[in-house]
């Protein structure tokens, strides 16, 4: 035999689960769409920084460099939405300041070149040149999803032909 209470227990979950139901039904699109971008953002604010490693060749380092570069390629892990390692080399010979980069995340791997007069514009060129390249490679990347067309789309097709 069963407890007297047992089956009200039952009841009162089977309630719980279709008001729950009925919440999100009556939440709508809009209130939807807000917990989806509330959940992104804590996603986003989530992702792990970018490892940033600074070789310094014929020059002394300096923390000032050193920070400046930090700061510059800290947002390249937010472009990847993923943890990313940045390996900065910079070289002085004579009046050439040259910078290398290599960004690397999984089997993402980007590279750049810079060469000028000053340190601070060759940290700078990097950052925009990774950044461009990393913009592509994402969009390639989405772009090479597979999606099936929708009915409006297909309607429309028809009715132009």
């Amino acid at each position: 035999m069963t407890a007297p209470g047992a089956g009200n227990e039952k009841t009162k979950k089977r309630k719980n689960e279709k008001s729950k139901m009925s919440r999100i039904d009556r939440q709508g699109k809009r209130g939807r769409a807000t917990t989806r971008k509330v959940r992104r953002a804590a996603r986003i604010a989530d992702a792990p920084a970018t490892q940033v490693t600074v070789t310094f060749r014929h020059v002394e380092p300096t923390d000032a460099i050193r920070l400046y570069a930090e700061r510059k390629f800290a947002h390249v892990g937010k472009l990847i939405k993923r943890a990313c390692q940045a390996h900065l080399i910079l070289t002085v010979d004579k009046y050439r300041q040259h910078g290398e980069v290599t960004v690397k995340s999984g089997r993402l791997s980007v590279s750049a070149q810079e060469e000028t007069k000053d340190l601070y514009s060759v940290i700078d060129l990097l950052a925009d040149k990774v950044g461009r390249q990393l913009k592509k490679n994402l969009e390639k990347f989405k772009a090479k999803k597979v999606r099936s067309p929708s009915t409006g789309e297909v309607l429309s097709a028809s009715e132009e032909t």
